[in-house]
Protein backbone atom coordinates (compact mmCIF):
# COMPACT_ATOMS: atom_id res chain seq x y z
CA UNK A 1 0.00 0.00 0.00
CA UNK A 2 1.18 3.74 -0.73
CA UNK A 3 2.63 5.54 1.58
CA UNK A 4 2.17 9.36 2.51
CA UNK A 5 3.69 11.75 4.38
CA UNK A 6 1.51 14.96 5.52
CA UNK A 7 2.31 18.25 6.42
CA UNK A 8 -0.07 20.06 8.36
CA UNK A 9 0.73 23.30 9.13
CA UNK A 10 -0.18 24.14 12.82
CA UNK A 11 1.11 27.16 14.36
CA UNK A 12 2.68 26.55 17.76
CA UNK A 13 2.14 22.85 17.55
CA UNK A 14 5.65 22.46 19.04
CA UNK A 15 3.68 24.31 22.82
CA UNK A 16 0.46 22.26 21.98
CA UNK A 17 0.09 20.50 25.88
CA UNK A 18 -0.35 16.10 26.09
CA UNK A 19 -4.23 16.92 26.79
CA UNK A 20 -4.64 18.31 23.07
CA UNK A 21 -2.63 16.32 21.39
CA UNK A 22 -4.11 13.02 22.92
CA UNK A 23 -7.33 14.65 22.02
CA UNK A 24 -6.24 15.93 18.20
CA UNK A 25 -4.90 12.10 17.84
CA UNK A 26 -8.27 10.92 19.33
CA UNK A 27 -9.88 12.58 16.26
CA UNK A 28 -7.83 11.43 13.97
CA UNK A 29 -8.84 7.62 15.21
CA UNK A 30 -12.20 8.31 14.99
CA UNK A 31 -12.16 9.42 11.31
CA UNK A 32 -9.85 6.71 10.27
CA UNK A 33 -12.60 4.21 12.30
CA UNK A 34 -14.52 5.62 9.98
CA UNK A 35 -13.12 5.46 7.23
CA UNK A 36 -12.08 2.00 7.90
CA UNK A 37 -8.95 -0.48 7.21
CA UNK A 38 -7.51 0.84 4.14
CA UNK A 39 -6.45 3.80 5.71
CA UNK A 40 -3.51 3.71 8.24
CA UNK A 41 -2.10 6.34 10.51
CA UNK A 42 1.70 4.95 11.55
CA UNK A 43 3.28 8.51 13.72
CA UNK A 44 3.43 11.76 13.56
CA UNK A 45 6.27 14.22 14.66
CA UNK A 46 5.45 17.45 15.92
CA UNK A 47 7.68 20.80 15.34
CA UNK A 48 7.28 24.13 16.38
CA UNK A 49 5.19 25.15 14.00
CA UNK A 50 3.97 21.92 11.58
CA UNK A 51 3.18 18.44 12.53
CA UNK A 52 4.32 15.63 9.89
CA UNK A 53 2.32 12.33 9.34
CA UNK A 54 2.85 9.46 8.10
CA UNK A 55 0.15 7.26 6.70
CA UNK A 56 -0.78 4.24 4.70
CA UNK A 57 -3.63 4.60 2.35
CA UNK A 58 -4.47 3.66 -1.44
CA UNK A 59 -4.92 7.40 -2.74
CA UNK A 60 -4.15 10.60 -2.34
CA UNK A 61 -7.78 11.33 -1.89
CA UNK A 62 -8.24 9.21 1.13
CA UNK A 63 -5.95 11.43 3.02
CA UNK A 64 -7.84 13.91 2.32
CA UNK A 65 -10.96 12.76 2.61
CA UNK A 66 -9.12 11.86 6.18
CA UNK A 67 -7.81 15.67 7.15
CA UNK A 68 -11.44 17.19 5.86
CA UNK A 69 -13.51 14.81 8.09
CA UNK A 70 -11.05 15.29 11.52
CA UNK A 71 -11.01 19.11 10.15
CA UNK A 72 -6.92 18.92 9.58
CA UNK A 73 -5.04 21.39 7.33
CA UNK A 74 -3.42 18.68 4.85
CA UNK A 75 -1.15 21.93 3.34
CA UNK A 76 1.61 19.33 1.51
CA UNK A 77 0.92 15.88 0.84
CA UNK A 78 3.63 13.39 -0.78
CA UNK A 79 3.80 10.02 -1.83
CA UNK A 80 6.94 8.33 -0.46
CA UNK A 81 8.70 6.53 -3.05
CA UNK A 82 11.58 5.02 -1.47
CA UNK A 83 12.98 4.74 2.40
CA UNK A 84 16.47 5.29 3.39
CA UNK A 85 18.72 4.79 6.34
CA UNK A 86 22.16 3.76 7.44
CA UNK A 87 21.81 0.14 6.66
CA UNK A 88 21.29 1.33 3.04
CA UNK A 89 25.12 2.38 2.83
CA UNK A 90 25.82 -1.08 3.55
CA UNK A 91 23.81 -2.99 0.58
Amino acid sequence: MPKYVIEREIPDAGKLSAAELKAISQKSCGVLRKLGSQIQWEHSYVTDDKIYCVYNAPNEEMVREHATQGGFPANRISQVRSLIDPTTAEQ
